[in-house]
């Protein structure tokens, strides 16, 4: 049976995603107003892709597609976020600002790394995925996460990719390496 995931389409690097997921069989559905997520419990998993994570979280407040995303993940539906889809999911951000969905219970550092040329790629182990090349762009970093978060993958002793029950969230970009194995490990989660 063909998975269906809806990937949120509002800004950022969603088409990249997009292309991984259907190489693997999947078929996606951007999500771009709130009739996208109609009926919501259709869909078999989501992922909330890197980008601007302020122009999303506004976006889905004034689309009026938070709360049933948020329910939607609460209730069990697998979801890969990556960079500012941790920034998200993370029920706590450093400086105070904002949280939106909350549904990760880790605490967040937005551009963690510095600006965009504080950009880089680094070859990393994320779970059982050995030598993944990650690419980090203004990337976040998680500096606090509960005792039930499965730390994935560390970087310069900084946690950069997490599991949390029905939740993968990293501060890196996975879809832009050419490396399908992380997009692999989330269909599988998908299908169990």
């Amino acid at each position: 049976m063909t998975p269906k995931i809806g990937v949120l389409a509002l800004q950022g690097a969603f088409i990249e995603h997009e292309r991984v997921l259907e190489s693997l069989g999947a078929r996606c559905v951007e999500l771009r107003k709130r009739a996208d997520l109609n009926p919501i419990d259709s869909f078999d998993g989501f992922v909330l892709p890197g980008g601007e994570s302020t122009v999303q979280r506004k976006l889905l407040r004034e689309l009026d597609m938070l709360e049933p995303l948020r329910d939607a993940i609460a209730q069990g539906a697998p979801v890969l976020a990556t960079c500012a889809g941790l920034i998200l999911l993370a029920r706590k951000l450093e400086r105070g600002e904002e949280v939106a969905l909350g549904t990760l219970p880790v605490a967040v550092e937005r551009n963690a790394y510095g600006r965009q040329l504080g950009s880089f790629q680094r070859r990393i182990k994320v779970g059982d995925c050995e030598d993944f090349n990650a690419t980090f762009i203004r990337a976040p970093q998680i500096v606090e996460v509960s005792l039930d978060v499965r730390t994935l993958a560390v970087v310069d002793g900084k946690i950069v990719a997490v599991e949390y029950r029905n939740q993968i969230a990293l501060a890196f970009h996975p879809e832009l390496g050419g490396d399908s194995r992380i997009h692999q490990f989330f269909l599988a989660r998908v299908a169990a």
